[in-house]
């Protein structure tokens, strides 16, 4: 059940972001482009994902468990430090040079787009040298 719960969420998802263009680099960089010709559509777009996530994400941060009966996850510190603040800005460029985030990125790779195949694969190695430099981190304390 949870595995049939995770498909039909993760393709809501995604048909989500293609209906919404942000699974299209051009339209990302459009939105990106403030001082040229700017698309503001996608604003609406996470104005309403933002709307339609409030009311779940205030029931989940009460809840022990979710639909499923797992345990609920969710972040233990709200801290801004230093690995959030670059790990930020490194999120915000990738998006900015490429015009995909990892869940577009994704969905784009399933459309078989060129461009989204070069960015899952940087997408994935930035993601083994992270957990690799994570792990030398913690091996020092």
């Amino acid at each position: 059940m949870r595995n049939l719960i995770a498909l039909l969420s993760g393709l809501m998802f995604g048909l989500g972001l293609i209906i919404a263009g942000m699974a299209n680099p051009a339209k990302v960089l459009g939105f990106l482009d403030l001082f040229g010709q700017w698309d503001p559509s996608l604003a609406l777009v996470m104005g309403g994902a933002i709307a339609a996530a409030f009311l779940p994400m205030q029931w989940a941060m009460r809840a022990q468990t979710c639909v499923t009966g797992a345990p609920m996850q969710l972040p233990a510190t709200r801290q801004i430090d230093r690995r959030l603040v670059s790990g930020s800005l490194l999120f915000g460029a990738g998006w900015g040079l490429a015009g995909f985030c990892p869940g577009p990125a994704v969905v784009a790779l399933g459309a078989a787009m060129p461009g989204a195949v070069i960015f899952v694969l940087a997408m994935l190695i930035g993601m083994a040298g992270f957990e690799r430099y994570n792990r030398r981190l913690q091996a020092r304390d």
